[in-house]
């Protein structure tokens, strides 16, 4: 009795070694320093088109047109003979 008792705790005790490695493959792997590499462009990138369009937002509502003439200086008065 012994013996068997013995036999399968040994037995046991193989299985649970070799089965250890084979379950760690299973396992998600860490990403590779290229992958984190990609994923921190990418939160970079958002991150700097979240603050353009922010900027955007904020930039939005205080243009005012202005229209610029660089010729008026050229021109005669509008009440000259000529031009009519």
């Amino acid at each position: 009795m012994r013996t068997s008792l013995m036999a399968a705790v040994s037995l046991g005790f193989m299985a649970g070694c070799l089965a250890g490695p084979a379950h760690a493959q299973s396992k998600a792997a860490a990403p590779t320093p290229m992958q984190q590499d990609d994923i921190q462009k990418k939160k970079d990138a958002d991150a700097i088109d979240a603050q353009y369009k922010k900027t955007l937002k904020r930039t939005e509502g205080n243009t005012t047109e202005v229209r610029v003439d660089p010729w008026s200086n050229m021109r005669g008065t509008d009440d000259s003979k000529v031009k009519r």
